[in-house]
């Protein structure tokens, strides 16, 4: 391998976050490569997306600007990713672990013998050599799998992992050509579901219980009630949601997700490092604790030492007000 592509998804002429992220890994990896930095971007508005994709430090950026295409499902940017790739040889494609991500991903390595690593929290080079590290069996274990097919394989990141860095100095934009195949799948209507709770790792505010909670009843109650104020997100520790207290999807660690918002707030939380590599990009980490010693003190940006019981409520209150004076 010697070239990294990453497959962008969008929809409305925006790119996911996890998208951007890949193009960022792109980067990464092609300079430890020796290659150079690609991303592929199809559909409706592609060429609006391209355009935001300049901000980052690609170095060509393959657009297939066509409305149609969304009326055949994935198979048209499959099929865009296949010929960028071929053109350009032995490369690495990186995708986002998302539904699309995985769907795509798993295709193009089909079509080229490729192999699919999946979860990668790290990618590792050595030469030419590529390896992926992807913790599995619930985090238990942490494994690094190198790619047997050295002309092509796909790498399925896990978001909010890879950092995000501006300093593009203007990508190439270069078309693709339409594949003119006909599709057996054409989709009749697009419906979008009604928003549902805000995911904890698209959040840029999340508000994280745990064992010092003592219970379910704050999840749903001061602990929502700040997440909501701030219109971020309810997370929890591993113990938090080994208790029953609230379930998995709110579980933010080594075995749960991996957030990186704007601001983490962790209520209750000792630290130990199986939360600590759920969060630790977040920009800002504030550890509510009533015990002045706790680990997590050693990477938070601030620590407020008392009774979270009383602490959350006021600081609902000042975010609320603080809110409806700048409305």
């Amino acid at each position: 391998m010697h070239n990294v592509i990453a497959f962008i998804e969008h929809r409305h002429g925006l790119p996911r976050r996890s998208s951007i992220e890949a193009a960022c890994a792109a980067r990464a990896v092609a300079d430890r490569l020796g290659g150079t930095a690609h991303a592929v971007v199809a559909g409706a508005q592609a060429a609006d997306v391209a355009a935001l994709l300049g901000r980052y430090p690609l170095d060509v950026i393959h657009v297939l600007d066509d409305p149609a295409l969304a009326r055949h499902g994935i198979d048209p940017q499959v099929d865009a990713l296949e010929s960028v790739a071929r053109a350009l040889g032995p490369s690495l494609v990186i995708v986002a672990n998302t539904m699309i991500g995985r769907d795509v991903g798993s295709r193009f390595a089909a079509r080229v013998d490729g192999g699919v690593n999946a979860d990668v929290t790290a990618i590792e080079v050595d030469g030419a050599r590529v390896a992926c590290v992807s913790p599995k069996l619930g985090g238990t274990i942490i494994t690094t799998c190198a790619f047997r097919n050295t002309d092509y394989g796909v790498a399925v990141i896990r978001p909010n992992v890879f950092a995000v860095a501006e300093g593009g100095a203007g990508a190439a934009l270069e078309p693709i050509a339409a594949s003119g195949k006909s599709y057996p799948v054409t989709v009749e209507d697009d419906v979008e579901e009604a928003a549902a709770e805000l995911g904890v790792e698209e959040a840029s505010v999340v508000v994280s219980g745990g064992r010092g909670m003592g219970g379910p009843e704050p999840f749903t109650g001061i602990l929502k009630d700040l997440a909501d104020a701030f219109g971020g997100a309810v997370g929890a520790s591993r113990a938090a949601v080994d208790a029953g207290w609230v379930s998995h999807g709110h579980q933010v660690g080594q075995t749960g997700k991996t957030v990186s918002p704007g601001l983490y707030i962790a209520v209750g939380i000792s630290g130990a490092i199986q939360h600590k590599v759920g969060m630790r990009t977040s920009s800002t980490i504030i550890a509510i604790n009533k015990d002045p010693g706790v680990p997590i003190a050693d990477f938070a940006d601030l620590l407020v030492v008392g009774d979270a019981f009383a602490i959350l409520p006021e600081l609902t209150k000042l975010v609320r007000d603080a809110k409806a004076v700048h409305a």
